[in-house]
């Protein structure tokens, strides 16, 4: 399978999972409606580890630019490679909106709050303030990146096998202590390529797509990025 192929199909199916989760709770008439933001966590920490598991072995999952770009950072990434795998976790974070759109196309009109609708598709912060937002997403995509590196590092933790669950309670715990302010996009494909899909589908009464904002959950997460590979260079030399 190629990197491109890998991403797609590992994007989609976190897409999903974490999607479909904030879309359970949030949609009128869903049996889940309610269950509250450790619900939603929980939903996205295990789709993480999921697609992980499915698409390891070919791409490394990175799922995430941001990823992406702060592997290539650190040297752990062919920058070359970068093109392919960036354009593979957009199309493949579209592709699962798109999915998550089909599997709950029975609570859009029931659901009257345009708000809600969105939110199922891209994140939005509790307390609109341009620059504490974007501080909040570099620091959480700082963690990620970080911590991702540091656990490459564990020559033990690789033989295993558990390296993909242990990203998923990564992505956890990072949502649990720091995903409170903006809804913890820490990827600039999930929020965007789903974004773009809440845009061109047909839900009904969805409102607008909140572009104003857009912009921070791409821009947060590329700088925390690359700022956690250069940190992991600087405490992890060699």
């Amino acid at each position: 399978m190629s990197i491109f192929g890998a991403e797609v199909i590992g994007t989609a199916i976190l897409i999903l999972f974490g999607g479909g989760v904030v879309a359970g709770t949030l949609l009128n008439f869903s049996k889940a409606q309610n269950s509250g933001w450790i619900v939603i966590t929980w939903g996205w920490g295990l789709g993480v580890a999921i697609a992980a598991f499915a698409v390891g072995p070919f791409s490394g999952a990175h799922l995430n630019p941001a990823v992406t770009l702060g592997l290539a950072v650190a040297g752990n990434t062919e920058w070359s490679d970068v093109p392919e795998y960036i354009a593979g976790e957009f199309v493949g974070a579209f592709i699962g909106a798109v999915l998550v759109y089909l599997a709950y196309i029975n609570h859009w009109r029931p659901t009257e709050d345009p708000g809600l609708k969105l939110a199922v598709f891209s994140t939005a912060p509790a307390i609109r303030n341009t620059g504490a937002n974007l501080v909040t997403e570099i620091i959480g995509t700082f963690i990620l990146i970080f911590a991702l590196l540091a656990f490459g590092v564990n020559e033990g933790l690789g033989e295993t096998g558990l390296s993909a669950l242990i990203a998923g309670f990564l992505v956890l715990a990072i949502g649990l202590s720091l995903g409170g302010p903006t809804g913890y996009a820490i990827n600039p494909a999930r929020d965007l390529g789903p974004r773009i899909a809440h845009a061109v589908l047909p839900i009904p009464g969805k409102g607008d797509s909140d572009w104003s904002y857009a912009w921070i959950p791409v821009v947060g997460p590329i700088i925390g990025g690359i700022l956690g590979g250069l940190a992991f260079e600087l405490f992890y030399p060699g």
